[in-house]
C-alpha cells in the first residue's frame, strides 16, 4: 500500500472508535507510556488532539507530566512556511483552535526544538522498523530533523504496527510508538 492509501485507510479506523473509546484506549496508551523511562528528563513536546481527527488524547499525558513537575511544549502550525513554533505551556497560555481546527497556543515563551528531550508525535500508520506516516505535510519530519540528536521520538496510535511501510530519506523514525496494550521499541 502507497502512503495515500495507508492514510485513508488509518482515517476510515479513526473514524469507527466512539467518543468513549478514545478516551478508554487514550488513558491506556497513558498507563502504557509509564513504562517507558523517559520520565528523567525536563522538556517534553506533546500535541494537542484534533478532535474531529479523533487523535489521542493526551490530556492524560500532560497530567503525568504535569505531576512530575515537567516543562510541557507545544507547537502552532505555520502553514505559510511549514514549520512549527514551539512554545511553553502555562497555566495562562490561551489555546484557540485554528482554521485547521488544530488547537494551538495564540503566544507565550518560545522554546527552540533544540531544547527538547522527548516529543510525542501524531501520526496515522507506523511500521515494525518505526516509520510513520503523518497527514503528509511534512510539518513534523521538518520539526524532529531541527531536534538534538538525543532527542527521543515517542508516538502515539491506537493501532498495531503494518509490517513495513513507504518511507523517504526526509521520513524521521521512532525510537517508540505507544498503543493501548503495549510499547514498541526500534
Amino acid at each position: 500500500m502507497d502512503k495515500a492509501q495507508l492514510r485513508k485507510e488509518y482515517k476510515a479506523r479513526r473514524e469507527q472508535l466512539s467518543s468513549e473509546t478514545i478516551e478508554e484506549l487514550s488513558l491506556q496508551i497513558a498507563n502504557q507510556a509509564l513504562k517507558l523511562s523517559i520520565w528523567e528528563e525536563t522538556y517534553y513536546h506533546i500535541f494537542l488532539p484534533i478532535e474531529s481527527h479523533k487523535e489521542v488524547n493526551t490530556e492524560y499525558i500532560m497530567h503525568i507530566l504535569q505531576g512530575k513537575d515537567k516543562s510541557i511544549v507545544v507547537s502552532k502550525s505555520e502553514f505559510e512556511t511549514g514549520e512549527l513554533k514551539h512554545y511553553l505551556l502555562q497555566e495562562n497560555t490561551v489555546i484557540k483552535r485554528s482554521k485547521y481546527d488544530i488547537p494551538e497556543p495564540v503566544d507565550g515563551i518560545e522554546v527552540s526544538a533544540e531544547k527538547l528531550d522527548v516529543v510525542f508525535v501524531p501520526l496515522l500508520a507506523y511500521d515494525e522498523k518505526g516509520n510513520r506516516i503523518g497527514y503528509g505535510k511534512g510539518f513534523y519530519d521538518r520539526f524532529l530533523a531541527n531536534c538534538k540528536p538525543e532527542t527521543i521520538f515517542v508516538g502515539l496510535s491506537f493501532f498495531s504496527p503494518e509490517k513495513e511501510i513507504p518511507f523517504e530519506k526526509t521520513d524521521i523514525p521512532l525510537h517508540y510508538c505507544i498503543t493501548p496494550t503495549k510499547v514498541f521499541s526500534f
